[in-house]
C-alpha cells in the first residue's frame, strides 16, 4: 500500500525529518509552506507507512499546474536537491511505481526527482548540475588555508582593509535593499528575478533560520547573500551584488562571514548550492572555497527527449524576454513567469 499524506499538517512529518540523515532544508515544513504560499502549489508526500504508524519513508512533491508548461509533479520546485527518504530499495520502488502509474494514466505529464543521491531504477536522467559542499569539521585555520589565495583570501583581506561594512537581519529595510540588488543582478545575468513575495514568505515561514547578510562600501550597498540553517547545515541560497564594487571583495567577505558563523555554531556542512555545468565562472568561484564538488542529477519519468545541463526550457524562454523588459517592469514580469517555471 502507498498512502498520500499532507506534510504541512501531518504530525509525523517533523519527527521523521529530524531522524532521517538525508533530510534537508528543502524537505522541511517551512520551505514547503513558503512554496505553497508564493506559488499556490498543492504539496503532498507519498509513503508506505500507514495511518497511525511512524513514518519510515517518503517522497515529497509539489503539483505544478501551468497552462503554459503543463501539469507535473516535481520534488521539489526551486529546490537544489530533495532526495527521496527511504530505508530500503523496496520502499523506494513502491513509491516510484505509484508515481509512474499517475503519469501512465496521463494525470501528470511527468514527475521529476531532484536528488544528490544515486539514481532510481526505471527513471532517466533529465538534467545534470554541479553541487558544492564544504565540510566544516576541520578547524577554522584549516578552512582558511583551503581557500584560494588570490581569488578568496586576498579579496577578504581587501574588503577588511577597505572598511567594507557588514549588516544582517530580516527587517523590511534589509530585505528591500537585498531585493533591489537581486533585480539588478538577475537583469545583468539576463534572468528574471524571483518574486519579492517569495523572499517575504521565506522570512515569515523560516523565522530565525533564514538570514540576509549585506555588505556596503562607503555607505553604498555592495553585495548581499541569503543563507538558511537546517539541522547541522547552513545553505547558501541566493546572492546578489553591485558590479562596480566587485574589486573590493564584498561577496567573498560575506561568504566567509557565513562560514565563520556556521563553524562557530557547531554546524558540520556549508551547502553552496547547485550550479549549471555551463556556468564556468560560478563553478570556478565555488571551486576556490576548498569544498567538494559532486554531480547533482535530476531524474524524470517518462524519459525526456533531451537531457538538459542547465535550467529548464521554460526558464530559457523567460531568459530571452529579460532584455526586452523595461527595468521598472522586470520584478512584475518575474511574478508572472515564475508561476510556470520550476
Amino acid at each position: 500500500m502507498v498512502y498520500e499524506i499532507d506534510p504541512l499538517h501531518d504530525d509525523r512529518w517533523v519527527p521523521f525529518l529530524e531522524k532521517h540523515r538525508m533530510a534537508s532544508v528543502f524537505h522541511g515544513r517551512e520551505w514547503l509552506s513558503a512554496l505553497q504560499q508564493t506559488y499556490g502549489y498543492n504539496v503532498g508526500a507519498l509513503t508506505t507507512s500507514g495511518p497511525g504508524e511512524a513514518l519510515t519513508n517518503a517522497v515529497v512533491f509539489c503539483r505544478v499546474r501551468s497552462w503554459l508548461t503543463g501539469p507535473r509533479l516535481v520534488s521539489l520546485p526551486f529546490s537544489d536537491h530533495c532526495a527521496p527518504l527511504f530505508e530500503t530499495e523496496e520502499q523506494l520502488d513502491l513509491l516510484l511505481c505509484h508515481l509512474k502509474q499517475q503519469c501512465d494514466r496521463e494525470t501528470e505529464q511527468y514527475f521529476e526527482i531532484r536528488s544528490a543521491a544515486k539514481g532510481a531504477r526505471g527513471m532517466a536522467n533529465s538534467a545534470s548540475f554541479c553541487l558544492h559542499r564544504i565540510d566544516l569539521r576541520p578547524d577554522l585555520t584549516e578552512l582558511s588555508d583551503a581557500l584560494h589565495g588570490s581569488c578568496i583570501r586576498r579579496k577578504i583581506a581587501r574588503a577588511q582593509r577597505e572598511g567594507v561594512a557588514y549588516a544582517e537581519g530580516t527587517s523590511e529595510e534589509i530585505l528591500s535593499e537585498f531585493y533591489r540588488m537581486v533585480v539588478l543582478t538577475r537583469r545583468r545575468h539576463r534572468v528574471p528575478p524571483q518574486p519579492l513575495s517569495w523572499f517575504r514568505n521565506l522570512i515569515s515561514c523560516m523565522g530565525d533560520r533564514v538570514k540576509i547578510r549585506l555588505a556596503s562600501y562607503k555607505g553604498q550597498p555592495a553585495a548581499g547573500i541569503l543563507t538558511i540553517r537546517y539541522k547541522a547545515t547552513m545553505t547558501y541560497k541566493y546572492g546578489c551584488s553591485e558590479s562596480q564594487f566587485h574589486r573590493f571583495g564584498p561577496m567573498q567577505f560575506l561568504m566567509w562571514k557565513a562560514i565563520q558563523e556556521a563553524k562557530s555554531d557547531g554546524l558540520v556542512e556549508f551547502d553552496m548550492g547547485r550550479t549549471d555545468l555551463s556556468n564556468e565562472g560560478l563553478l570556478t568561484f565555488k571551486d576556490h572555497w576548498g569544498g567538494a564538488r559532486s554531480t547533482l542529477t535530476y531524474m524524470r519519468y517518462p524519459e525526456p527527449r533531451i537531457q538538459r545541463t542547465s535550467e529548464s526550457a521554460a526558464f530559457h524562454v523567460a531568459q530571452s524576454l529579460v532584455p526586452l523588459t523595461p527595468a521598472r517592469l522586470l520584478a512584475r514580469a518575474g511574478n508572472i513567469l515564475y508561476q510556470h517555471i520550476d
